[in-house]
């Protein structure tokens, strides 16, 4: 069975990020969480001017998506990169995504992978997804389907749903790993049961491939899976 590769393009982090502390910051998400962004920039900008990595990945977001500013993917890799610079795996993760995109800057797919990496190697799990693609592409690294499903893996367990679909296809045509129809049909369970559309239809093509035995083995596998606690490494 031939399954295509689902998904077409890797969408931004786009959740505005709380740090620990309260104050001004929490003035800005609560401003940002009821469509004020006017006032939430007019909080935010002075603390990423100061040099909070949180605010500026959240500026960042801000030019990403033109709340409160006009939309400026350049000015929005500007100030991811400010905080990916101080190990600020969102921001990381997000500038990565610019390069591997061209938007914003000149496309370039090892810059990519790098941003991407750093962030994965923090355990941040749409990183490592994204790092996985770019492995199962050869897109800024040698294309490798068995590091393709490390990452995948690792995305996956921390409940990443199309890490989760990704990783059903590369069991059900075998890249990376053995062909396994019972492990595709098990992550293609999760995947559908978190909305993944994709998931539900090749669910169904890896059924008309298995037993029912093999079916209800993969089911309880779902069923008993729970996501890890940690990152896993």
């Amino acid at each position: 069975m031939k399954l295509k590769r689902a998904i077409a393009a890797i969408v931004l982090a786009s959740a505005f990020a709380a740090p620990v502390a309260a104050g001004t910051f929490e003035d800005a998400v609560d401003a940002n969480a009821r469509g004020d962004y006017v006032k939430a920039l007019r909080l935010i900008r002075p603390l990423a001017n100061d040099g909070d990595a949180t605010a500026q990945f959240n500026l960042g977001l801000m030019y990403v998506t033109g709340h409160g500013v006009q939309q400026d993917d350049s000015a929005a890799a500007l100030w991811f990169r400010k905080a990916a610079e101080q190990g600020y795996a969102f921001a990381q993760s997000n500038l990565g995504a610019l390069y591997r995109d061209g938007r914003g800057v000149t496309q370039d797919y090892t810059k990519a992978v790098m941003w991407f990496r750093k962030a994965a190697d923090q355990g941040d799990a749409v990183a490592e997804f994204q790092l996985g693609d770019q492995y199962a592409n050869g897109k800024g690294v040698p294309q490798d389907y068995g590091e393709a499903m490390i990452w995948f893996g690792r995305a996956a367990e921390q409940d990443h749903p199309i890490a989760m679909l990704y990783l059903g296809v590369m069991y059900a045509e075998g890249r990376g790993v053995p062909q396994d129809y019972v492990r595709a049909h098990m992550w293609f369970s999760l995947a559908a049961a978190q909305g993944v559309q994709k998931a539900v239809k090749t669910l169904n093509m890896a059924e008309r491939k298995m037993t029912p035995a093999q079916i209800t083995e993969a089911q309880k596998l779902a069923r008993d899976w729970k996501p890890a606690t940690q990152p896993p490494r």
